[in-house]
């Protein structure tokens, strides 16, 4: 049987096409006027794969108008003006390509054998938008399987002779539109038969992001990502960031081409770093540490003293502290006493002003005024529990760049990994595995906040400078989007844990010591300030705890910082009980065995309480009563503070609590605040005195632990008393 002349054909000409790649050539044109990150990650993933690109109209004025439209035609001539060498050259093949929001994902060999299947002397890219002239879609030819139908000038591909014949067809203005141009020749069908141009309408070589975002996927493929368009099951060679999808361009570029993988995390984090550790210390950067305190936030004074750990030679930092709020002017006032002159030349800059953006701006003027290498900006929020973060940032070396905080227990952190179509947050594809550092990296994202180091350099143009200032934008989405109009890429790193975030939505300035309230929303700080540094002890197996009396168990559980704030509130309430059977904040109105005292519920910290009990009293119980175990939390109606002293109650009557076990903390000192107190245990003839601030005595409330009150004889005695499980 003869083989179909027409088979022969199409099989030859395969053939032909496919060995004639080893004769072909591929050269690589660019357009980028500035060395921005853009342009460096473009250059990057060329030298991954080892292509050569000549860039065009490098560090020269563009004159291309200013893209946000129409424009572009600049680029077309210096194609133009480049390919002109390669007029009469058939074996040569050109990309021309954006560079800012492009990368390239393939060799050239790949390159080269994509663009010979498509048996073109031009391909040019295509996208979903017909764009800037929608009338001329109807012009378009047809597609079938919902391919992509019309062009765009980010990506074309073709024999240099035959791009310069095409481009030279008709002279283009630098300020007209590349694509529109690109759009008119190929829609001359006598011009498109004429240079053999097709559209690459499935994405074999150009995938353009833009209104194609479900298109496209990373898929992992010898245990590194690859970017697959599953319409279409191809896996493009250039991928380009068009039109509204930079920040979706931004992430897939966090992982392609060969930037992250699972086994290997982030292969080219440390591309270009720093390394401190070979300069003497006169010689490191100087930094200007910017301390912005714009909002009343709890733990404030753990924020002062992170801020005094950062380890960074002091003769290296200006300290410069703004001030929004008078609420934390005291506290500040006394930190640059305490520090101020361990700083740059004992420069320390402190201002109260009134405008925030206002404040933010005078960080600005200051570094530059002090010719300081890096910005560290810092608002009161941001805990940095690593003393090394500053180091790390900058050993980092990027123009910017965001130490990972979040809000501990909670997804809130200091970075978007996405923007809405309206610029707000959006929850990107990978942010719950940065946020748990499920994944660990450097992170290209469109939002940083709260904290972040910044190079001078970004500073040095007064009038080219990102602002905070912005039309309907809060002051950091402002900056944000400066940044990224301007190209600067914004980085956040969760290689370490840097610190955390404090939460002040809730923070209630009117109450007294309000720290004490914030178990809920900053419950790491409030336990690193209130709970016993010795409290994990208490579970050490090797360790038997205190037993003064059978079945009272005695442990550490809460800081005397905690014990004084906690005095504090009860006096400022002042509202101590009579000490008399009548007690009308009880639903029957009668106390059987009365105390002075005020109720949890009277200055609202009942929940705090029982949160209280439930993160810290409830595992101590089933620890050393065992086989014992609540319904849910610990149930406690009673929780209150108790007040003995001579000129009021001094003592308490024999009695058992109506509790299945009682806790009882000591909140001062014998000896030291009162003489005499303590508790009775009459049935085992047993007395504990000795007690210790922030202790815990633990005991069974009915039937076994007949107790007492024993006499305070001068003095001030202060207990916190809870009746659990009644």
């Amino acid at each position: 049987m003869k083989t179909p002349f027409s088979v022969c054909i199409a099989v030859c000409g395969l053939f032909f096409a496919l060995g004639s790649v080893s004769s072909k050539k591929l050269v690589v044109f660019t357009v980028a006027s500035e060395n921005n990150d853009g342009y460096n990650r473009f250059i990057d993933s060329a030298n991954l794969y080892n292509i050569k690109t000549k860039i065009l109209g490098l560090n020269k004025p563009w004159q291309g108008g200013n893209m946000n439209g129409v424009g572009g035609g600049y680029k077309l001539n210096l194609y133009l003006e480049a390919l002109e060498p390669y007029k009469n050259n058939d074996n040569i093949v050109v990309l021309l390509t954006d560079a800012y929001d492009v990368v390239l994902l393939a060799d050239s060999t790949t390159v080269l054998n994509k663009f010979i299947e498509f048996n073109s002397s031009i391909v040019i890219s295509t996208e979903n938008s017909c764009w800037p002239n929608g009338k001329l879609a109807d012009q378009y030819p047809t597609v079938d399987q919902n391919g992509y139908r019309f062009i765009n000038s980010g990506g074309i591909i073709g024999y240099a002779s035959q791009l310069y014949k095409l481009l030279s067809e008709k002279p283009i203005k630098n300020l007209a539109d590349d694509q529109l141009h690109l759009t008119n020749l190929y829609l001359n069908t006598d011009l498109r038969e004429k240079f053999n141009i097709k559209l690459d309408n499935y994405a074999k070589l150009f995938q353009n992001i833009y209104l194609a975002e479900d298109d496209i996927k990373l898929k992992l493929v010898n245990k590194s990502y690859v970017l697959e368009n599953i319409n279409f099951n191809t896996q493009p060679a250039i991928l380009h960031g068009n039109g509204l999808s930079k920040m979706t361009f931004n992430s897939y570029t966090n992982y392609i081409p060969n930037k992250w993988s699972p086994e290997s995390g982030c292969n080219t984090c440390y591309d270009n770093n720093l390394d401190l550790s070979t300069l003497k210390e006169e010689d490191y950067p100087i930094v200007l540490l910017s301390i912005i305190v714009d909002k009343p936030t709890p733990f404030f004074d753990e924020f002062l003293d992170k801020i005094e750990n950062i380890d960074y030679p002091r003769s290296r930092v200006f300290l410069s502290i703004t001030t929004l709020v008078d609420y934390h002017k005291e506290q500040v006032d006394k930190f640059i006493l305490k520090i101020g002159d361990k700083y740059n030349a004992s420069f320390v800059f402190h201002k109260t002003v009134e405008d925030s953006i206002h404040a933010r701006h005078l960080s600005f003027s200051l570094c530059t005024s002090k010719s300081c290498d890096y910005l560290f900006y810092i608002e009161n929020e941001a805990h940095l529990d690593n003393p090394q973060t500053l180091k790390i940032l900058i050993q980092l070396n990027k123009k910017i760049i965001a130490p990972m905080l979040t809000r501990p227990f909670k997804a809130w952190s200091n970075f978007w990994g996405a923007l809405s179509s309206e610029g707000f947050y959006a929850r990107s594809h990978d942010y719950m595995d940065i946020v748990n550092y499920n994944k660990t990296g450097t992170w290209n994202v469109p939002y940083i906040g709260s904290c972040y180091l910044m190079k001078g350099k970004i500073l040095e143009n007064k009038y080219n400078r990102p602002s905070y200032k912005g039309n309907n934008l809060d002051y950091d989405m402002a900056f944000c989007k400066s940044l990224r109009d301007k190209g600067v890429f914004m980085y956040i790193d969760n290689h370490h844990t840097y610190g955390h975030l404090i939460d002040s939505e809730s923070f209630d300035i009117t109450l007294k010591n309000p720290e004490v309230y914030q178990i809920f929303e900053n419950r790491y700080d409030w336990t690193q300030r209130y709970i016993h540094p010795e409290y994990t002890d208490n579970f050490n197996p090797d360790k038997k705890p205190a037993e003064p009396c059978p079945d009272v168990f005695w442990f550490p559980i809460v800081t005397e910082q905690f014990c004084k704030e906690f005095i504090e509130i009860m006096e400022n309430f002042g509202q101590w009980s009579d000490g008399t059977n009548n007690d009308p904040r009880l639903d029957n109105g009668y106390e059987a065995v009365p105390t002075r005292d005020i109720h949890m519920k009277q200055v609202g910290l009942q929940n705090v309480w029982l949160e209280f009990l439930r993160l810290y009293v409830s595992q101590l119980q089933e620890h050393v009563y065992l086989g014992y175990y609540s319904d849910g939390p610990p149930r406690s109606l009673m929780n209150f503070v108790v007040k003995y002293n001579p000129l009021g109650q001094a003592s308490l009557r024999p009695h058992h609590d109506s509790s299945t076990y009682t806790i009882n903390i000591a909140l001062n000192s014998p000896g030291k605040d009162y003489q005499g107190g303590g508790c009775h245990f009459l049935r085992y003839k047993c007395k504990v005195t000795d007690l210790k601030i922030g202790w815990m005595l633990m005991h069974p409330g009915r039937l076994t632990h007949y107790h007492e009150g024993l006499e305070v004889i001068n003095g001030t005695r202060y207990i916190m008393i809870s009746f659990i499980d009644p």
